[in-house]
């Protein structure tokens, strides 16, 4: 098996403003593991807010090149096993886990569906994300797309704003990115009118939840408090839905163990993304068939992508039916 690695830009169409900043660039790790003329790609992106060091991880995967290209091809759980071993960051580790994935199954070819007799007849509707803005303005885009599911971002609690968008009658989800304050969070939880939003996402900062009330009128989402399998459990109390990322959580083979367990919690769940192209977008996807909501709008947010594979069209997945996730570098 080869390794290789190299890292691109990828370039929004437009500039993206959420509560931690503003963005008009993101980078990727480009990873490709390859064996008998079959090339798998998984990739992770530089996300300030989580502190990635896209040179740090090019340095760790220098140093355990030579390990990996010894592996043998195996069942891609036991690949998961062995890269634990590795100490990896997550996000490097769910890059590592989606290409082995993709090239697995394009060695068998068979497709993620099929290697693990996934639902794929009823996929859920991704949401696209409005950044930032004068409320006016964001309602303009809502109104001028054909996407039927949004996820407005927004910076603080503006009640007027919260007011007109719930007059839309849309499907409205709101994601502060933290920066709610705890007299917000009462105020969304103690009005009727907050259950017309599909979800509340991430409202304060990691770990400080404890205002929240699973049992409000609010559906409170966590994304940056719930990281892997190990937060579920603690957030029960609440949450009453989960946003799982690809990046987050370490890759496709932990995100099926959440997906289960937290099914088994009665959590509503959300498969999310960063800013990615489709090469993590369409990993994501073939998870829609388990889930409540998802969120796989990051390919369609940048200028280049540099991929093709499973994608999301106006809200609506389209699933590659070629062997392992489908993906192909243009």
């Amino acid at each position: 098996m080869e390794l290789r690695f190299e890292r691109r830009p990828l370039y929004l169409k437009e500039t993206f403003s959420i509560a931690y900043g503003n963005y008009d660039k993101r980078e990727a790790l480009l990873i490709q593991l390859s064996h008998q003329n079959c090339k798998g790609y998984g990739e992770c992106v530089a996300i300030d807010y989580y502190k990635i060091d896209l040179q740090r991880f090019v340095l760790q995967l220098k140093e355990i090149q030579s390990q990996i290209q010894n592996c043998k091809i195996i069942h891609p759980e036991e690949f998961f096993k062995y890269l634990l071993n590795l100490n990896l960051h997550p996000f490097l580790l769910s890059a590592l886990d989606c290409a082995y994935w993709d090239l697995f199954g394009k060695l068998e070819n068979k497709n993620f569906i099929e290697l693990n007799n996934l639902p794929s007849d009823h996929l859920v509707e991704s949401s696209i994300t409005i950044s930032v803005g004068e409320i006016d303005h964001q309602i303009k885009k809502i109104e001028k797309s054909s996407w039927n599911k949004f996820k407005v971002k927004c910076k603080g609690l503006n009640k007027n704003d919260v007011e007109k968008l719930l007059q839309l009658n849309r499907n409205i989800a709101l994601d502060s990115n933290a920066s709610f304050t705890d007299e917000d969070c009462i105020w969304l939880q103690n009005n009727p009118e907050v259950q017309k939003f599909s979800y509340l996402e991430q409202p304060r900062p990691v770990d400080n939840y404890r205002i929240l009330e699973k049992q409000s009128f609010a559906n409170w989402m966590a994304d940056e408090d719930c990281q892997n399998l190990d937060s579920l459990a603690k957030l029960i109390p609440y949450y009453k839905s989960i946003n799982i990322k690809l990046m987050k959580c370490g890759g496709l083979t932990p995100a099926l163990e959440m997906i289960r367990k937290a099914r088994a919690l009665n959590y509503k769940i959300m498969i999310g993304c960063m800013t990615e192209s489709t090469v993590g977008i369409s990993a994501a996807c073939n998870l829609t068939g388990m889930v409540d909501y998802a969120d796989l709008d990051g390919a369609n947010l940048i200028s280049n992508d540099y991929a093709t594979g499973s994608f999301v069209k106006n809200g609506k997945i389209s699933l590659s039916s070629k062997p392992g996730l489908g993906i192909m570098i243009k």
